[in-house]
């Protein structure tokens, strides 16, 4: 080990505020976009399915980088990985402010979220690894704080940024931020090594990009061609083998790119699918309530932001009081609540009605989200701190990976669903004679956002069961995982 400062050493909270910056742009650049799409379209002159690849692209990078991170953090460390992925950030959000057309916005869309990706990798291995262990679950609750903060208040800022400036500010503002975030990594991260690769696996990142890219596309595009069309089933055909061969490369290698035998620790893979399991929930809210605000009740951008404030708020501010519970009772109670309170709040959400008031969507979504505080971060920090610290890069790297794809499976599923029981529900009242076309669109669209619902829900309580049979914590072995060789 290379270390030029000893972990009990550090002073936790300016690291903390240096991590908070990075994971703080990071994320608020994942949902800013979404109110400007509409807005960008009419911008360039272009078709919504062109300007639609300005989130598909940066999402689809974010995805295919996550894996890598791993590799390169040990390589070249994480503090120097770190400030290598804050400079490119902040290059690709000036090119971004100053495209001059749909295509290069998407370029530099596409390069802002390589980047992107590293950053919340990176974020978490560096938490992992310089912050002592009694302090880790108060400081990845401040970790998720920042990363939840950023949602939470991106649909209101890119509401008003549009409203009253204009839709470059939604990129240059982050110049200053980075540049702040900057300052403070290199000054407050300390740099060290834990392990150093001996070699780089180009087989395993050659399979891992292509595996990532095919079916990031495929499921952000499957609906829009069709789930049976041979472009989506050509892509999810190659993902698959690609993705069966960077598995047997990472399982064989001696130098693996991202390191899949932490999957052998049974209390971090049985996290992992119970974050996994929230993680799909989590995203019919993040997709769903958007929708239905503004396509039935003609909600404004900046008002459907204003609604949604109040939950996500709640999520980021009780993450802090989560981190301090969790060193009390353990993850396994924090979670059975949190996955309760995500099923009670998302059920209600499947009896909206046209003119449902939002009184009653910001309540159950304060339960909803307050429920996501409480199984999130618990489901993070049982599986990464049963993980050897040498070995932390890489487990947050898979994290990161799985959570992308599993977001895109998510919102692919839930756009599918939401299109055919619209599409079946509007057949129904064809056949009851209805004749209104307006009202038959406006009730069978709620009726699908109702039936999205209720399959979140069960998608939500499914987690229960796994979360009771949550391994205790073992103490670490000194070594590498079972059947890997001990690091020079």
């Amino acid at each position: 080990m290379q270390d030029s400062a000893s972990p009990r050493q550090v002073r936790i909270l300016p690291i903390m505020i240096a991590i908070f910056f990075g994971s703080f742009v990071s994320a608020l650049n994942v949902s800013t976009i979404n109110i400007a799409i509409p807005v960008l379209t009419e911008r360039f002159h272009t078709e919504l399915s062109t300007t639609q690849w300005t989130l598909t692209g940066f999402m689809l990078a974010m995805g295919t980088f996550a894996p890598i991170t791993g590799y390169f953090g040990e390589r070249f460390s994480y503090k120097r990985l770190f400030l290598f992925a804050m400079a490119g950030f902040t290059v690709a959000s000036i090119c971004c402010a100053l495209a001059w057309n749909v295509e290069s916005l998407i370029a530099f869309r596409i390069l802002q979220g390589a980047f992107t990706g590293m950053i919340s990798p990176i974020t978490m291995a560096i938490v992992y690894q310089v912050i002592p262990r009694e302090k880790i679950a108060i400081a990845i609750s401040l970790w998720a704080a920042s990363a939840m903060l950023a949602p939470a208040i991106g649909p209101t800022y890119s509401g008003w940024l549009l409203d009253n400036v204009s839709w470059h500010w939604l990129f240059w503002l982050n110049v200053p931020i980075t540049i702040v975030g900057i300052i403070l990594i290199s000054v407050y991260i300390p740099y060290y090594r834990l392990n150093v690769p001996k070699k780089f696996d180009l087989i395993g990142f050659l399979t891992v990009i292509v595996s990532s890219s095919t079916l990031l596309v495929a499921l952000s595009h499957g609906n829009e061609w069709g789930w049976q069309s041979w472009q989506t089933l050509a892509l999810f055909i190659s993902g698959i083998v690609f993705l069966g061969l960077f598995i047997w490369r990472e399982l064989t290698t001696d130098t693996p790119l991202l390191n899949l035998r932490v999957l052998k620790i049974s209390r971090y893979s049985i996290a992992l699918l119970i974050s996994s399991i929230i993680t799909i929930s989590l995203y019919s809210g993040t997709f769903l309530t958007p929708v239905f605000l503004q396509n039935i009740q003609s909600v404004t951008p900046l008002d459907t932001g204003l609604i949604l404030l109040p939950a996500s708020l709640a999520m980021a501010f009780m993450m802090p009081v989560v981190g301090k519970l969790y060193t009390k009772i353990g993850p396994r109670a924090l979670l059975c609540i949190g996955i309760v309170l995500m099923s009670l709040g998302t059920l209600p959400l499947s009896w909206l009605s046209i003119d449902i008031s939002h009184r009653y969507i910001i309540f159950c979504m304060i339960i909803r989200n307050v429920g996501i505080s409480f199984a999130m971060m618990p489901a993070s920090n049982a599986g990464m701190e049963a993980v050897p610290k040498q070995f932390s890069g890489h487990a947050s790297s898979l994290n990161n990976w799985v959570r992308n794809v599993l977001g895109s499976f998510a919102i692919a599923v839930f756009t599918s669903l939401l299109s055919s029981r619209a599409a079946h529900h509007a057949a129904d009242f064809a056949k009851a004679g209805a004749t209104d076309k307006t009202h038959i669109t406006f009730m069978s669209f709620t009726m699908s956002v109702d039936d999205v619902y209720l399959i979140a829900s069960i998608i939500a309580i499914a987690a229960l069961p796994v979360a009771l049979f949550l391994p205790k914590l073992k103490p670490q072995p000194s070594k590498r995982p079972e059947g890997e060789k001990a690091a020079a």
